[in-house]
């Protein structure tokens, strides 16, 4: 886990125009803009931040934090009489919110039409596409006007009577956040074990409901991270525990019918730089436990008929060695860096061989493809893998012939394997997505080559994919690396240097942002919007060097990557110079942050969601959830050269007097991936130092985390409010 896992929908959803001469939707060469309402109200009194000296010293270096009084501890959180403390950063950050809803009082009306025009979109009631495993077809519905899923089942066929294992709708009654983590049925079919997170931080209970009488059992396991592994024997199951900073440490093992007090302590990561989980193979055969770091990986294994027996070790960790493993009949197949292969390969040994040093290559190395995943058929193993920035699927029999690769007829696309829970099938159930292509599931024979739609994600209205058009782009960045570029427009979008666009990217841990749809964004591109993805290095959009290109010592290639894609989009005339926009949360908010300190002119407005903003105090404070894990990802700051560097662009630390463009900050009081004090301090400092009069506004949820609300409908009330910013700053708002 990192400061990645932000919820895709909120992270990613992108924002609706409503222009003012053109009600239906189609782009227009003589669009009418307003002046922005949001620009003129500058007689609102912002709110006053406090302002006390707390002093870090780091390497003889000392920093001044004005604004450190507003961390608080989670007791001080959770405490049912707030102390003066407590009370003091609430007051503060009320008076924000108060004083957002204030600025943005002359959007409220056009914010429920743009909800409403964004919900309408969403086919309310909905179902999956079911996939079969021992002996039940699984399915997640939603029904008219529910917020939540309901999962169920259906016994040997669809035809059966069906069985609803959770009506998540009747679990989130009375709380303001309902979320439902992992969900796994016993081999025998007659336990679900569920976990569910009512507060928005990651920490889950895990309960167990007897699907033959439809009754919770009394078993009750709290504060764990959410994932629930069953052995084969039907009455223990393993979990993980987190510790104060949220890391995953422990594994135990619980037996059903018996406290949670008197579980089993399986293995203990005592490595603060590692997490560890738990996982059963696909086989069936093995448990598998893992502990990982950035830069390194380590596995036991233990057979799933012998729950209470002893792991062993698979491979022992050594730094800089990565590798997953897969099982399949008596062999196993390992995803590994080994041999300085950077971009990864597949290779193989025996069950009972398991160390490097008995593992064959099973597929020779090829250093212009990235392989990012396996999944193992009983007659053929697919790979997921990149060429060229392109995500493919690679199917290869294991007789070795008729090896090839799965067509889509599009030239950028996103694509990856689905729920494959059986080995004994030639049908691979696959997803499939692109800038103009909703989110589509496809069954593909491996032996016809045939592609059969099960489901697309149905638009409701008017969509007809042909109606838009994407293009991908090679930028050149300032070190002359070329940078990826995806972009799409409707139809009769003009390329003259006067249109909105919105640049939204990612950039870190490695985690490619590949071209995807999204209904919401219809809104945007109908109206004469364009949209563009910046594929970054800090992703591994273009292999694991691309990955290593972003990160450490040369974090900085992230920030100015994304501002020559902007320059970009302002030369070749796809956006007017004063209607370029930025979007990026989480350690995308970290971008938004650098960014504005370095090209604040680039920008008419810029939203960071969640973002990672305070970067050496975070990375310094070993107390704070996910630091200490990821000191292979930027750096350890108490190593002098990794301090400078992150002083050198850590967003709160070179807040400069001078003007920033239009900003709105969303966070989460119950945050546990980026503390909310890290945007609310960087509030106050950009309120004092900022020369401009544009708005700078921060919206904090108080019910909720870092993926934002939960519900389908109740987050679009957020993303409405973020797009009316947007839109009224570019001209296009109601008022």
């Amino acid at each position: 886990m990192n400061r990645f896992h932000f919820t895709i929908i909120a992270l990613c959803t992108i924002f609706a125009v409503i222009s003012c001469n053109n009600k239906n939707g189609n782009p227009t060469s003589n669009m009418i803009y307003k002046e922005s309402v949001l620009l003129s109200k500058t007689d609102i009194a912002t709110p006053s931040a406090e302002k006390s000296i707390h002093k870090m010293v780091t390497h003889g270096d000392t920093v001044v934090d004005h604004y450190f009084w507003m961390r608080l501890s989670d007791d001080q959180k959770n405490a049912k009489t707030p102390d003066a403390q407590t009370q003091k950063v609430l007051d503060y950050l009320n008076a924000e919110n108060a004083y957002r809803e204030k600025m943005m009082s002359h959007t409220d009306s056009f914010q429920v039409r743009l909800f409403e025009e964004i919900k309408g979109r969403i086919k309310q009631t909905d179902m999956s596409v079911p996939y079969k495993e021992n002996g039940y077809f699984y399915i997640t519905r939603y029904e008219e006007g529910k917020e939540y899923p309901i999962h169920s089942r259906k016994k040997d066929n669809l035809e059966a009577a069906e069985e609803i294992m959770l009506n998540v709708n009747d679990l989130a009654k009375g709380y303001e956040y309902y979320a439902v983590g992992d969900r796994t049925v016993s081999p025998d079919n007659k336990i679900l074990a569920y976990s569910e997170d009512t507060v928005s931080r990651r920490q889950y209970s895990i309960r167990f409901k007897d699907l033959t009488t439809g009754n919770n059992l009394s078993d009750v396991i709290p504060n764990t991270n959410g994932g629930i592994v069953w052995a084969n024997d039907n009455k223990n199951v393993f979990y993980t525990k987190q510790d104060e900073t949220l890391r995953s440490y422990k594994i135990f093992r619980h037996t059903l019918g018996t406290p949670a007090s008197a579980d089993v302590l399986v293995f203990h990561e005592k490595d603060e730089t590692f997490t560890t989980f738990i996982y059963r193979s696909k086989s069936k055969k093995y448990l598998i436990l893992g502990s990982s770091a950035t830069l390194s990986q380590e596995y036991q294994i233990l057979e799933a008929d012998n729950p209470t027996g002893k792991f062993r070790m698979f491979q022992p960790r050594e730094r800089k060695l990565e590798f997953g493993i897969s099982h399949y009949e008596d062999k196993w197949y390992i995803r590994t860096n080994k041999d300085d292969a950077q971009n990864f390969k597949i290779m193989v040994t025996t069950e009972n061989a398991t160390t490097k040093e008995n593992w064959k290559d099973f597929m020779p190395y090829d250093k212009n493809i990235f392989i990012e995943d396996i999944d193992i058929f009983k007659d053929h193993m697919v790979i997921s893998e990149r060429k060229e920035g392109i995500t493919q699927l690679r199917v290869r029999p294991w007789s070795g012939k008729g090896e090839h690769y799965v067509q889509f007829g599009e030239a950028s696309y996103t694509t990856g394997t689905g729920i494959n829970p059986d080995f004994e099938t030639d049908l691979l159930r696959l997803d499939y997505t692109s800038l103009t292509t909703p989110n589509t599931t496809y069954e593909y024979n491996v032996k016809t080559k045939k592609l059969e739609l099960l489901k697309q994600q149905e638009v409701i209205g008017t969509f007809n994919a042909g109606d838009y058009v994407s293009e991908r782009k090679m930028v050149k960045a300032t070190d002359g690396t070329m940078v990826p570029l995806s972009i799409v427009y409707k139809k009769g979008f003009e390329k003259n240097g006067t249109r909105p666009m919105l640049l939204y990217a990612y950039g870190s841990y490695g985690y490619s942002m590949d071209p995807y749809f999204s209904s919401a964004r219809l809104s945007l591109l109908d109206r004469g919007f364009g949209f563009a993805i910046a594929h970054i290095r800090g992703g591994s959009e273009m292999g694991r060097q691309w990955y290593e290109d972003g990160k450490f010592l040369k974090k900085k290639n992230t920030f100015t990557d994304f501002i020559d894609c902007g320059d970009y989009l302002i030369q070749e005339k796809y956006a007017a110079k004063d209607k370029l926009f930025a979007n990026g949360g989480s350690a995308g908010g970290l971008l938004m942050g650098a960014v504005m300190n370095m090209r604040p002119d680039l920008w008419k407005g810029v939203i960071a969601a969640v973002p990672f903003v305070d970067v050496i105090a975070t990375m310094l404070d070993e107390s704070i959830p996910l630091t200490t894990g990821e000191f292979d990802e930027w750096g350890n700051p108490k190593d002098k050269v990794y301090y400078d560097y992150m002083k050198s662009y850590s967003p709160y630390n070179n807040v400069e007097t001078k003007a920033y463009p239009a900003t709105l900050v969303t966070t989460g009081y119950w945050d546990s991936q980026v503390q909310y004090w890290e945007p609310a301090k960087w509030v106050a400092k950009l309120r004092e130092l900022k020369t401009d009069k544009n708005p700078l506004l921060m919206y904090c949820n108080m019910d909720t985390g870092h993926g934002g609300a939960s519900g389908r409908f109740k987050r679009l009330k957020e993303t409405a409010m973020e797009y009316s910013f947007l839109l009224d700053l570019a001209g296009l708002g109601e008022e």
